[in-house]
């Protein structure tokens, strides 16, 4: 097997900007090495010699297929099932226990990645408001390659790490012949959700608002402006007295005075 092309510091600093232009991403120094790994078997599809060439690739004008795989390549993220659950146990107990039987419901997961967020969300609304309940989530990322398998909702079973048992008996049906060895998230559970790409950094779509809106493991790749900035886009699209949900490790402090903390990660639109 050949091995990727090395790369440059000036070669490296050419795809932190141009990731940053399209969707607002700082890419750290220290992610040198996962660039080099996920992108140098795009230079051998090619048969390119340089990370350069691939840059002026991408760069050039027609080129929106393949900068779409480099951007699915650089942004996709491991999830799991009730990753950070206590988010979950919150939407339960302090957000669907005080909804109005019968009124709507609305969730975006608008970091959704391979969908294992939004079928959690799914799945607590099920339980609390019922299978057939007035709700809906809609899921949402820049990669278009994760909002496939997002759709698909067909997952191996090694990855069922956080998902109760009882869950995964009542919302998720066993693959048979060539799935074998996996589970789909069954079509009644999925009929309450949909999907879209958006890039979090530009104008958003056209989008109703939303009860709750999980910004859950995406900020921490943007800078303080790009924050400022996305997170008032997203608080725009809340109802009043929703909440966004951030992930354990982000914060807001400093970032914005439009939502107010309710306790750590979760903040209210007054």
């Amino acid at each position: 097997m050949i091995d990727s092309p090395n790369i440059t510091d000036a070669e490296f600093k050419l795809f932190q900007k141009l990731i940053y232009k399209i969707a607002g991403i700082s890419l750290a120094d220290s992610k040198q090495v996962l660039l080099v790994g996920r992108l140098g078997r795009r230079l051998k599809h090619y048969g390119l010699g340089t990370f350069s060439e691939y840059h002026r690739m991408v760069s050039a004008p027609g080129a929106e297929e393949e900068l779409q795989v480099m951007v699915d390549l650089l942004t996709t993220n491991e999830t799991y099932f009730f990753r950070e659950e206590k988010h979950f146990e919150f939407l339960a107990k302090n957000i669907l226990a005080k909804h109005p039987p019968g009124r709507p419901f609305d969730v975006w997961s608008a970091a959704s990645s391979t969908g294992e967020e939004i079928y959690t969300i799914a799945m607590v609304l099920a339980d609390t408001l019922g299978i057939k309940g007035n709700w809906s989530v809609t899921g949402s990322d820049i990669s278009q390659s994760v909002l496939a398998v997002a759709k698909r909702g067909l997952y191996w079973l090694d990855r069922t790490r956080g998902l109760p048992k009882d869950y995964l008996r009542k919302y998720c049906l066993k693959g048979v012949r060539e799935n074998e060895g996996s589970f789909i998230i069954s079509p009644e559970l999925r009929s309450h959700t949909h999907f879209m790409q958006v890039n979090l950094n530009t104008t958003l779509p056209g989008m109703s608002k939303f009860n709750v809106i999980f910004l859950r493991n995406v900020m921490i790749y943007f800078d303080g402006d790009t924050k400022r900035q996305v997170v008032e886009r997203i608080s725009r699209q809340l109802l009043p007295g929703g909440y966004l949900i951030i992930g354990h490790s982000e914060s807001l402090n400093g970032i914005t005075d439009c939502v107010k903390a309710v306790q750590p990660t979760i903040y209210q639109l007054p």
